[in-house]
């Protein structure tokens, strides 16, 4: 550096530090004299010619880390009905701008911030390598409307994101059975055919109350048929737990996804299997079980209502107020969360820390073990 560049650094350096001091006042002397005090004077001083020289080059854009994306618009490019009874749905998004959609792996599902408000979690069932997001959804006539409002969204209509996120991860081994419980499929179509990519030890057993509801039935016929079994409850009844894990094989895993009594029915026959790792998602509430009547009381309106043993309290609340926000009805996704005023929740999650439980809950799953419950709602 020359002296005459390092003499116009000084200057400019001296030029903020005088900018810095436009307007400040230095308090008076702590001992009463009538003059700023000195200890104040010399680390401000000291401070101001820190901050100076810190701030003396221009500032290099390249070095900051990307800015962190809640949430992402989408535009909705295709639809397509994909099972004979035409109560499923394959939606496929791109973003918004054109730009390019984070990466995703098998078992992740987005968040979908709907026109009306609602909020709705749905596994990613495309292919990873396209930049587009695809999701398949059943109609569920008589749900929360979450279901219906998917199947009403038009080719071009816009939605708000947030994801991918995973809490069902598929870790690739030797051997692994996969079983999909009607729209279950969704979560585990990707991960079979990861599986098969990679060249695994794989069975997969697939479910559904007939060949006519169950999604994706054409791309699984072009599998090999010895690694794929298809029950119907029309034409095999229910399915045993042998008929779900007879695959299974020492040291495997088994992913399962579907509706709670099949997951029960896998949970409950585990620990007889040579497999040693167990993945499971639902794709609806668990069953209420153990429970007992209590109430929970709205303090907006004073409305005091009454909570069976076996149901939760967001059915109870959303009798009386069906805009009532909620999503995933299982604990984990946050949206039903409310500040409790009065009461004791018995907490049936483990999304909440220990601080937030004491005044907070999540109205899907948590009760209480009878007293009465006040809610900030």
């Amino acid at each position: 550096m020359t002296k005459r560049t390092l003499r116009s650094r000084l200057g400019a350096m001296a030029q903020k530090v005088d900018s810095f001091r436009v307007g400040r006042t230095i308090p008076q002397n702590l001992y009463g004299r009538n003059e700023p005090d000195q200890t104040v004077s010399l680390v401000t001083d000291a401070l101001d010619k820190w901050f100076a020289l810190l701030d003396n080059d221009e500032y290099d854009g390249s070095f900051a880390a990307p800015p962190v994306v809640r949430t992402r618009e989408l535009i909705l490019v295709s639809r397509e009905v994909l099972c004979m009874d035409e109560q499923v749905v394959q939606l496929t998004f791109a973003a918004a701008d054109g730009s390019a959609l984070p990466a995703w792996a098998p078992g992740m599902h987005l968040d979908f911030y709907l026109p009306s408000g609602r909020r709705r979690q749905y596994s990613l069932c495309g292919l990873p390598s396209e930049n587009t997001y695809s999701i398949a959804v059943r109609l569920v006539p008589n749900g929360g409307g979450g279901s219906a409002e998917m199947h009403s969204l038009t080719v071009g209509t816009p939605v708000s994101i947030r994801g991918p996120r995973n809490g069902f991860p598929f870790v690739p081994s030797e051997h692994a059975v996969f079983v999909a419980g009607g729209i279950g499929i969704t979560a585990i179509i990707s991960m079979v055919r990861r599986a098969r990519d990679l060249g695994m030890d794989w069975h997969f057993v697939y479910c559904g109350r007939s060949r006519e509801s169950m999604p994706f039935l054409e791309e699984i016929a072009g599998w090999d048929p010895a690694r794929v079994t298809v029950r119907t409850d029309d034409v095999d009844g229910m399915p045993s737990s042998m008929d779900l894990l007879g695959a299974t094989a020492p040291g495997g895993s088994v992913y399962v996804c579907g509706p709670p009594p099949m997951i029960d029915l896998v949970r409950a026959s585990f620990d007889a299997l040579p497999a040693t790792h167990l993945h499971f998602e639902r794709f609806s509430p668990p069953p209420v079980k153990n429970g007992t009547n209590f109430e929970v009381q709205l303090v907006d309106s004073g409305q005091i209502l009454a909570v069976g043993a076996e149901e939760t309290a967001l059915h109870a609340i959303r009798r009386v107020r069906p805009d009532i926000a909620y999503s995933c009805q299982q604990g984990f996704c946050g949206t039903c969360r409310v500040r409790v005023l009065s009461g004791t929740p018995q907490h049936r999650e483990n999304r909440l820390t220990s601080e937030e439980q004491k005044h907070e809950m999540l109205i899907c799953v948590s009760r209480s073990d009878g007293e009465r419950i006040v809610l900030d709602l």
